[in-house]
């Protein structure tokens, strides 16, 4: 297994960066069938987030696969390389399969320990199921990458380490809006970030609360799950306009509220004195940022949020001591489930060396068999029967031991390639179906850098 991870996110980009790449599901799976269609790779997956671009694929050679997905990332974003390279950052093999279970965790999450990167994760997966660009690799990985990630929510208490972006958005607005629970506020979108917000405005005691967006039946079906209303997209503007609060998340390209018929929406309204707070958590951007030129109106964006949240926090936590251990207990949970993960797989890649070895030796009876029987001709069948069956005890029980030992070994979590030395060892065909090929080399992560990409995966190294 050779998984590379490809990757831009709020951690190593600036906002006006990611509002440039992002792509909403239908890119996200365009760039996954460009990506799973290029020569040095087999499998392909994006994650498409908010504030996440991120390409995981098995890679058949390092430099191809990595060449070939920075490519079709630049061609399906329209960024050209040497504004996105700088801001890239590459994980393979061990280093990617850590890198994805924190992820699913949360741990890599704008807000600490947030459980919507699951929902997200999940969907990918499903889309690539679908489009059958995952397989014998990246399936079985991500679906741990998924029981890790609710494992750190279940067994930890992560859930309340670092707060939501909607929950940070909210304490923003009540110092605009005193009476938070009062605000007439519209939710504009129906995806998990929209769902998100619903439910954190529902549990804020809101109480007039409404949900638009273009598909109405998911607008009716989220506003019924937490007793909201329903308005029809046609209406966006006005509801927008006669609002206290709007919150925006839909992943639409272009803005849906412009600066210039807000302005008159609002002023046909009578709303031309009233405050009003509008979080817009989309990427690209769903509200125009010159909304702040209007009387009344503040506006906070992702970057805006983003700040918010990491400031006086270090890694984006919540500075509490107890949000300290509940990340450090995270942490420890991925720590072990990435080794339990890389033990296993170690392992499972010594069935075929085995399987391998013991086809040689099968085959060795066999040829001293026919020497026999040409030294032996007149040998009978019981006498020949016993011959056989005493030679194979010998080599099964040379077999034995090893095969035994190198189980151990692999599964004590050894660094070595035991596999690799039985091929040694036993001269066994490289050819052979049963054998297993030579792990890959590992590589730790590092930005790419155009102007300098390693001539091979070990000279990659790690850059703070």
């Amino acid at each position: 297994m050779s998984v590379l991870v490809v990757g831009l996110s709020h951690r190593t980009a600036p906002m006006d960066l990611l509002e440039r790449a992002a792509l909403g599901p239908e890119g996200a799976r365009d760039l996954a069938s460009r990506v799973g269609a290029g020569e040095h790779v087999e499998e392909a997956l994006v994650l498409a987030t908010c504030n996440r671009l991120e390409v995981v694929v098995e890679a058949g050679t390092f430099h191809g696969a990595l060449t070939e997905v920075g490519e079709r990332m630049c061609e399906l974003t329209g960024i050209p390389r040497e504004q996105l390279n700088p801001h890239l950052y590459v994980h393979y093999d061990e280093r990617a399969v850590s890198h994805l279970f924190g992820v699913a965790c949360g741990l890599d999450s704008m807000a600490v320990g947030e459980s919507q990167i699951l929902g997200q994760l999940r969907d990918a997966l499903a889309s690539a199921q679908q489009d059958g660009r995952v397989g014998p690799v990246l399936n079985p990985l991500l679906q741990q990458a998924l029981r890790v990630g609710k494992r750190a929510h279940a067994e930890t208490t992560i859930d309340e380490v670092s707060r939501s972006l909607v929950s940070t958005g909210l304490d923003l607005a009540a110092t605009v809006l005193p009476d938070l629970a009062g605000a007439r506020t519209v939710v504009v979108g129906a995806g998990a970030m929209s769902g998100l917000a619903v439910a954190t405005l529902a549990r804020a005691g809101v109480r007039d609360l409404t949900v638009v967006n273009r598909t109405a039946a998911r607008a009716d079906r989220l506003a019924g799950e937490h007793g909201a209303g329903t308005g029809d997209w046609v209406d966006v503007l006005d509801l927008a306009a006669g609002a206290d609060l709007v919150v925006t998340c839909t992943g639409a390209v272009g803005h849906v509220l412009e600066a210039d018929a807000l302005q008159e929406a609002r002023a046909g309204a009578g709303r031309v004195d009233s405050p009003a707070v509008l979080l817009d958590l989309a990427l690209p951007r769903d509200v125009d940022p010159a909304v702040t030129g209007i009387d009344g109106v503040r506006l906070w964006a992702l970057a805006d949020l983003q700040r918010e949240m990491t400031s006086g926090a270090g890694d984006g936590a919540a500075s509490g001591s107890g949000d300290r251990v509940a990340v450090e207990a995270v942490r420890d949970l991925v720590t072990a489930e990435v080794a339990t993960y890389l033990t296993e797989r170690r392992a499972a890649r010594l069935g075929p060396t085995l399987a391998a070895l013991r086809a040689q030796a099968a085959r060795v009876v066999d040829q001293e068999m026919v020497r026999l029987d040409q030294r032996v001709p007149h040998l009978a069948q019981d006498e020949r029967a016993e011959v056989r069956r005493t030679v194979q005890r010998v080599v099964d029980k040379l077999l034995h031991t090893p095969s035994v030992r190198v189980k151990e070994l692999q599964h004590g979590g050894e660094p070595a390639d035991y596999g690799q030395a039985l091929r040694e060892l036993f001269d066994l065909d490289p050819a052979e179906p049963a054998v297993v090929r030579t792990a890959p080399p590992e590589v730790t992560a590092a930005p790419i850098s155009e102007a300098s990409l390693p001539s091979s995966p070990a000279d990659r190294g790690a850059r703070p």
